[in-house]
């Protein structure tokens, strides 16, 4: 019987290898407990799928998208793209200034520099937390 089952499903699903694929996959969620949208006719889970899948009350597309979801470990969430808003011109004493190409003035910043002695020191420095019972 499943051998007939087979040739019916080929008509459904052209490549075997998917068809293995994706009816293994169905007979692995009728296993976990997932509704069947046949009369089962005292038939083992696999037997089960590929009539499902030959009798096309399920969508190969749907079940193959399905399958694939089951792989994926990460799945993406699309998120809208940021929208960069042009900075406007501003208006000085009546004449249009564009301040988005006009380079601003470099500024003098100065950070306080260790050397490598000067923060060993300082780690070495460092008082240990106290112990306590909570651990």
């Amino acid at each position: 019987m499943a051998r007939v089952t087979v040739e019916d499903c080929i008509d459904k699903i052209d490549n075997r290898f998917e068809l293995v694929l994706l009816s293994s996959h169905r007979a692995r969620q009728i296993s976990s407990g997932s509704e069947i949208t046949i009369d089962r006719d005292n038939d083992k889970n696999p037997v089960v799928a590929l009539r499902e899948i030959a009798d096309e009350t399920l969508s190969p597309g749907d079940l193959k998208e399905d399958f694939i979801h089951s792989l994926q470990k990460h799945v993406e969430v699309d998120e809208p793209e940021q929208v960069i808003v042009p900075e406007p011109e501003i208006s000085i004493d009546g004449v249009l200034a564009d301040f988005s190409t006009a380079e601003a003035p470099a500024a003098d910043v100065t950070f306080d520099s260790l050397s490598e002695e000067e923060l060993l020191a300082g780690i070495e420095g460092l008082v240990p937390p106290e112990k306590s019972d909570d651990y």
